[in-house]
């Protein structure tokens, strides 16, 4: 009897392991069970080449870090693992036409949410370079402020920058608006021919036509007549040098740069530099310098944000024009 009780004894024992297991199993099971990260948001499928293109999705997973990645990025555009963001700008000459499949997943650590796979059509920049007009007063009286800015704008929608050429010395110029602005002292009296101002959207210019300026001495009651000179001068030489660029991602602290705003380039004959040009267009990743003489010049740029706040100089380099 003793033997009996203690075999049935033993019984309940095996049914509780057995409970206790289908329970372990059970929680543990309830335990792995986390949904996947859910990303949304419609790329856009098209954009012009020279044109900035940008697609930031949306995902949520419970508050969980997520970490991106992306398969087929286009060669022209860049990707951000923390975010998801996809941004950069195809260039005309390489890379127009249609990058598919481009599939843009997130991960918690144990599971991952994708994006519907996707292509980005880049369709080619149209020919139509930019417009520039304007009449610009030809005169100024010594002590007198000049001031003439062109009208320009760009059928592609792009940015414009402007340059000029035969600058007076005492003039300023923005490379922005394309403000031609001062007022000369009497040491500036004279004639300052050939000054041409150029609009340029990062691929094709517009240049007005070329004009003088003269400066005339205080009371002057009106312009002297002109005198040719009795031989033509030589034709002004001018070069060019191409500049290029890797725009900026992050700020100094490591954050997303998302307020990119354009670039300052400063230059010059010399490592001092002495002159600049502003290029308000993010999207751009090289600039065409005009009207420069035939010498050994130097570069460097800065970025700037909406802000106006502007980063660190890039070394300086230096291109022999020819």
């Amino acid at each position: 009897m003793h033997f009996f009780h203690s075999a049935t004894a033993t019984r309940p024992g095996r049914k509780i392991v057995r409970a206790l297991t289908a329970g372990a199993l059970l929680s543990s099971t309830w335990l792995v069970a986390t949904a996947a990260p859910v990303l949304s948001g419609a790329p856009a499928q098209t954009v012009t080449a020279a044109h900035y293109y940008a697609f930031q999705p949306g995902a949520s997973d419970g508050g969980r870090a997520l970490t991106f990645s992306i398969a087929n990025k286009p060669s022209w555009a860049q990707f951000d693992t923390r975010t998801g963001r996809l941004y950069g700008t195809p260039l005309p000459q390489s890379n127009v036409g249609t990058f598919a499949n481009i599939s843009i997943s997130a991960s918690d650590g144990s599971s991952r949410g994708n994006l519907a796979p996707f292509a980005i059509t880049v369709l080619p920049l149209p020919n139509t370079p930019p417009r520039i007009s304007g009449a610009p007063a030809t005169s100024v009286a010594v002590g007198q402020t000049y001031s003439f800015r062109p009208a320009a704008s760009d059928p592609n929608g792009l940015r414009l920058a402007f340059g000029i050429a035969n600058k007076p010395a005492w003039a300023a110029f923005d490379g922005a608006t394309g403000l031609l602005s001062g007022t000369p002292a009497a040491a500036n009296a004279g004639t300052y021919p050939n000054i041409t101002i150029t609009a340029y959207d990062g691929w094709t210019k517009a240049v007005l036509p070329p004009f003088s300026l003269a400066v005339q001495p205080a009371g002057t009651p009106s312009p002297p007549p002109v005198t040719p000179p009795p031989v033509t001068p030589p034709p002004v030489t001018s070069a060019t040098a191409t500049l290029s660029w890797s725009p900026p991602t992050q700020h100094t602290n490591g954050t997303v740069l998302t307020d990119l705003a354009g670039y300052h380039i400063y230059y010059g004959t010399t490592p001092s530099l002495g002159q600049s040009l502003t290029v308000a267009n993010p999207g751009l990743t090289r600039y065409v310098m005009t009207g420069l003489t035939r010498a050994t010049w130097y570069f460097e740029m800065t970025a700037y944000d909406r802000a106006g706040i502007e980063s660190a100089p890039t070394a300086v380099q230096s291109i022999v024009t020819q």
